[in-house]
């Protein structure tokens, strides 16, 4: 049986607060669980001590089975010392504008070089009518 250590929503409309529980991968999210390790609570300040509880002892006895937390609970175990904190994923791929933008972006840097070659050229001098 595949176990997760993973977040069950609870709390009202509006009003978020969440169980971090041992759970069958298979269960639904707000299903069926077998132990609840902590509590989130993203409605208290990010330094309040309330924000995230986690009973550290019974989450290393369900890793150590082989339960492996989500990415989110991970970051809350890594803060707070019972894991290693994990590295932050970045899709480089999403980051980027997309195709259209990046067009726009080519022909302002074309239309910006174009307009500083212009001013670095020097302007030709009006003629003076020759005298005779």
């Amino acid at each position: 049986m595949a176990l997760k250590i993973r977040l069950a929503r609870q709390g009202r409309k509006a009003a978020p607060f969440y169980a971090i529980v041992v759970a069958d991968a298979r269960a639904p999210r707000d299903g069926n669980f077998i132990e609840k390790v902590g509590t989130y609570d993203p409605r208290q300040p990010k330094d309040s001590d309330r924000r995230v509880v986690l009973n550290a002892e019974r989450i290393k006895y369900w890793t150590g089975v082989g339960a492996q937390p989500t990415e989110r609970v991970s970051f809350f175990m890594g803060a707070a010392g019972v894991a290693p904190m994990p590295a932050k994923r970045t899709s480089l791929q999403k980051a980027q504008p997309k195709a259209k933008a990046q067009e726009r972006l080519k022909e302002k840097a074309k239309k910006a070089e174009a307009a500083a070659a212009a001013a670095a050229a020097p302007a030709p001098e009006a003629e003076a009518p020759a005298a005779e």
